[in-house]
């Protein structure tokens, strides 16, 4: 799977990722555009899924009927250590996301 991580998460989440095609937004050339551009850059890149700890992502964007699914990852803080404990469910879950979907995992 292709995989965008979100500016506003800790960049060295992407490792946990190792077996997916999962890159930064700043590797990507992504930094500094918001929710409706960001979706839509990714979307025309061909990334499949963005995570990111915007919990407003889905009030502020359509997400809907974009051909990218959006996981939102809900923590005590977007550091490292407080998102490591969801990556195991955010990875069991990969196949049952659908584009234009969001989901919310909790700390």
């Amino acid at each position: 799977m292709k995989i965008l991580i979100d500016e506003c998460v800790d960049q060295d989440l992407r490792h946990a990722f190792s077996e997916h095609e999962c890159v930064t937004c700043g590797y990507a050339g992504f930094n500094g555009l918001k929710n409706g551009k960001l979706l839509d850059a990714a979307v025309a890149a061909g990334f499949q899924l963005l995570i990111t700890v915007d919990r407003n992502i889905g009030y502020q964007q359509n997400i809907g009927g974009r051909a990218i699914a959006v996981v939102v990852l809900v923590a005590r803080t977007s550091g490292i250590d407080d998102l490591l404990p969801l990556i195991p469910a955010v990875l069991a879950s990969l196949g049952a996301l659908k584009m234009g979907e969001i989901a919310f995992f909790r700390a």
